[in-house]
C-alpha cells in the first residue's frame, strides 16, 4: 500500500522549487527561439503595445507543453545531483531504500506534469495557436511595403498580385516588377510590367502610393464578365514614371478566423478525429470518382452487339492477331494521324493524372497531418516521463549539484531528442516516413536508453566507466586483452616458486591431454554446437589456475618471469564451445541460417586461436619452470 513519507515529501519539495525555476527558463528559451522567426513580422509595423502582449501571451501557451519536458529533464538532473553531491542518496540507499522507491513521490509528481502537458495540448494550446495564427497573418497584412517577399507573387495587397524580382532593402528599391489588377471593372483589368519601383503608405495612412519607372501597361477594354474572346480589344502604354494610388487601411485588423481553422494544430482530439473522419471520406470519393473516370477513359467497356462482340473475343484469341500488322497495312497519313491522336491523348491522360494528383496528394498531406496532430499530443506528454527516467537517474550516478554539469547533460539529451523529434516530423509531414514510424522514432530511441541508465543507477553500476565498455566491445569483437604486469616495490608475500612449477608441470600435462582429445584444429560438430552443448569445464579449470599461478608469480623481482608472465594470453573460456549462454538464443541463431554460419564460423576462429594460445601457454610454462628451477637450487646454497 503506498503511503506519502518524509522523504517523499523532501525530495517533491526539492523538485518541485527547482521544476518552477527551470520551467520559468526553458519557456523563455524557448519563445526567444520561437520569437526569432517571426522578428520580421513585429519590426517596423507601429503594433501598439497590447497587440504585442496579446502576441506574447499567445505564444507562451503554445510554448508551455515544450518547454515541460525540458524544465523535467533538467530539474530532475539538478535534484538528485544534489542529493548525490550532499551524500543525501548514500544516507537513503545506506537505510535500505532503493533509488526506485526514492523516485516513486517524484514520478507521481511528474505523471501529473504529463497530464497538464496533455490538457494543455488538447484544450489550452490548440485554441492559443488559433489566436497566434490570427494575428501572425494580420500583422503581416500592415505595413506591406515592408512584407514584399522575393522571387513569388504577394497577394497582401488588395485586389492586387505583385511580383518582384529583387528588392533592395536598404532603399526599399523594387526591381523587375510585375503587377496583375484582378478587379472586375474594365480601368483595372490590367497587366502592369516596370523596370523599377517604389511603394509606400501615404501620411493618412489610408492608401498606398507605387512609384513604377521605365515599364508598360497592358489593360483589357472590356470586363471578363461579358465572355472571353479573341476579338476583345486591349490597350498598350509604355511609360516612363507612372504614380498608382491603392485603396488600402493601415490600420491592424484581425483577418478572419475561418481563414486559419484548417489547421490541425489549431484542434483538440475530438475535434482532430471528427475532421479527419470527414477528410477521409471526402477524398475516397474522390478517389473513387477518379477511379471510375480512369476506368471509362483508359479502360472503355465498348457497347457492341452481341455477334459483334463474339467476333472480337474470337479476334483477340487467335494467335495470328497483331497490331503492327494492322499498322503496316495503313497508307503514310493514316500512320501519321494515328500516331499524333496517340500522342495527344497520352498528353492529355498524364496531363489529367497529374492535376489529379496533386489533389490527392493535398488531401493525403491533409490527413497526415491530423494524425501527427493528435500523435504529438501524447507524445509530448510521454517525454515528460521519458525525460525523467533519464534525468533523475543521471543526477543519482554523476552526483554534481548546481548548474554545471546538469546543464551540459541536459542539452546534449535534449538536442539529440530535438534532432530525432524533428527529422522524425519532417519525414512523416513529406509522406516519405509513415507517420507511426517518423513520430515513435524519438520514443523509440530514448525509451530503451531510459530503462537502461535507470536500471544502472538503481544498480549503482558505472555508466560512464570507459575502460568497462572498451573491455566489452573487446571480447564482443573477440579482440585480445594485453597483459601488464609490472614489478612491484613492495612485497609482501614473496611466490612459492617449487608449488607455482609443480602446477605449471601439471597444466602443460593436462594441456597435451586436451589438445589430443579436443581435436581443436577441426570445425566444430554443429549440431553439438547450437543443440546439444556440452560445457567445458577443462578450458575454465585450466584459465582460473593459470590466473592464481600468475597472481602469485607476480610478486617475483625476477625480471625473466615478469616478462614472461606478460606473454600469457587471456583465454576466452566459453567462446570455443557455443555462440551464447542460453539453449534457446543457439536455435535461433542456428534457425536463421545466415546468423547461424557466421557464429560457426566465429567459433571455429575461437578454437583454432584456444589451440595457438595452449601452444603459448606450454612454451611459456617450460620457460618459467626452467628459470624458477634456478631460483630454487640457488636458495638451497
Amino acid at each position: 500500500m503506498f503511503r506519502i513519507r518524509k522523504l517523499d515529501i523532501f525530495i517533491i519539495k526539492q523538485f518541485g522549487t527547482l521544476f518552477v525555476g527551470t520551467f520559468i527558463v526553458s519557456l523563455f528559451v524557448l519563445m526567444m527561439q520561437f520569437l526569432w522567426q517571426y522578428v520580421d513580422e513585429l519590426i517596423g509595423k507601429g503594433l501598439s503595445l497590447d497587440v504585442l502582449g496579446e502576441f506574447f501571451w499567445y505564444m507562451s501557451l503554445m510554448m508551455v507543453p515544450e518547454a515541460l519536458p525540458l524544465a523535467v529533464l533538467l530539474s530532475s538532473l539538478i535534484t538528485f545531483g544534489n542529493l548525490g553531491e550532499s551524500s543525501e542518496l548514500t544516507a537513503i540507499k545506506a537505510a535500505g531504500i532503493s533509488l526506485i522507491k526514492a523516485f516513486r513521490g517524484v514520478i507521481i509528481f511528474t505523471f501529473f506534469i504529463a497530464l497538464v502537458s496533455f490538457y494543455f495540448q488538447d484544450t489550452i494550446g490548440p485554441n492559443a495557436k488559433k489566436h497566434f495564427n490570427q494575428l501572425l497573418n494580420s500583422m503581416k497584412q500592415k505595413n506591406p511595403e515592408l512584407e514584399i517577399p522575393e522571387g513569388v507573387f504577394y497577394d497582401g495587397i488588395p485586389d492586387t498580385n505583385l511580383y518582384v524580382e529583387k528588392r533592395d532593402l536598404k532603399t526599399g528599391r523594387l526591381y523587375n516588377i510585375m503587377i496583375y489588377r484582378m478587379t472586375d471593372s474594365y480601368e483595372d483589368q490590367a497587366i502592369i510590367l516596370a523596370d523599377s519601383g517604389l511603394l509606400q503608405s501615404t501620411a493618412e495612412k489610408k492608401h498606398l502610393v507605387l512609384n513604377l519607372w521605365n515599364g508598360e501597361w497592358f489593360e483589357n477594354m472590356r470586363s471578363q464578365e461579358f465572355g472571353s474572346s479573341a476579338s476583345v480589344p486591349y490597350r498598350r502604354e509604355s511609360f516612363v514614371h507612372k504614380k498608382l494610388v491603392i485603396d488600402f487601411s493601415d490600420e491592424f485588423n484581425r483577418i478572419d478566423m475561418s481563414r486559419i481553422s484548417d489547421d490541425a494544430r489549431t484542434k483538440s482530439i475530438a475535434k482532430i478525429r471528427h475532421d479527419k473522419d470527414s477528410l477521409v471520406q471526402v477524398f475516397d470519393s474522390v478517389g473513387n470518382a477518379y477511379y471510375q473516370d480512369a476506368r471509362q477513359v483508359l479502360y472503355p467497356v465498348l457497347q457492341l452487339k452481341k455477334s459483334d462482340l463474339v467476333k472480337a473475343k474470337t479476334l483477340a484469341s487467335t494467335k495470328n492477331f497483331d497490331l503492327d500488322t494492322l499498322y503496316n497495312k495503313m497508307i503514310p497519313e493514316e500512320r501519321r494521324q494515328t500516331i499524333e491522336r496517340a500522342l495527344i491523348n497520352s498528353q492529355q491522360t498524364v496531363s489529367d493524372l497529374d492535376f489529379k494528383s496533386m489533389i490527392t496528394s493535398d488531401g493525403d498531406k491533409m490527413i497526415r497531418m491530423h494524425d501527427i496532430a493528435e500523435i504529438n499530443k501524447y507524445l509530448l506528454s510521454l517525454t515528460c516521463l521519458i525525460f525523467f527516467f533519464i534525468g533523475a537517474p543521471l543526477g543519482a550516478i554523476i552526483r554534481k549539484g548546481g548548474l554545471g554539469v546538469p546543464i551540459i547533460i541536459s542539452v546534449f539529451v535534449f538536442i539529440i531528442y530535438y534532432i530525432l523529434n524533428n527529422t522524425g516530423y519532417r519525414m512523416s509531414r513529406q509522406g516519405d516516413w509513415a507517420v507511426w514510424f517518423g513520430r515513435g522514432l524519438s520514443p523509440a530511441i530514448l525509451i530503451p536508453t531510459a530503462i537502461f541508465i535507470t536500471y544502472k543507477a538503481n544498480k549503482d553500476s558505472a555508466v560512464f566507466n570507459i575502460d568497462m565498455y572498451r573491455n566489452l566491445a573487446m571480447r564482443i569483437l573477440g579482440l585480445r586483452i594485453k597483459r601488464s604486469i609490472s614489478s612491484k616495490e613492495v612485497i609482501i608475500n614473496a611466490p612459492k616458486y617449487a608449488v607455482d612449477a609443480t602446477m605449471l608441470k601439471e597444466m602443460n600435462a593436462d594441456i597435451v591431454a586436451y589438445v589430443q582429445k579436443s581435436n581443436l584444429k577441426s570445425p566444430p560438430n554443429f549440431i553439438r554446437t547450437f543443440f546439444k552443448y556440452q560445457p567445458d569445464h577443462e578450458i575454465e579449470q585450466l584459465s582460473n589456475n593459470l590466473e592464481t599461478i600468475i597472481d602469485d608469480l607476480s610478486n617475483t623481482r625476477n625480471k625473466l618471469i615478469l616478462s614472461e608472465l606478460n606473454k600469457y594470453p587471456v583465454l576466452i573460456t566459453k567462446a570455443h564451445t557455443r555462440p551464447f549462454e542460453y539453449k534457446w538464443l543457439n536455435i535461433t541463431a542456428a534457425i536463421i541460417l545466415p546468423v547461424g554460419l557466421f557464429l560457426y564460423f566465429r567459433m571455429w576462429g575461437f578454437r583454432l586461436r584456444l589451440y595457438r594460445d595452449l601452444k603459448i601457454i606450454k612454451q611459456t610454462n617450460d620457460n618459467i619452470i626452467e628459470e624458477s628451477e634456478k631460483i630454487i637450487a640457488k636458495q638451497k646454497q
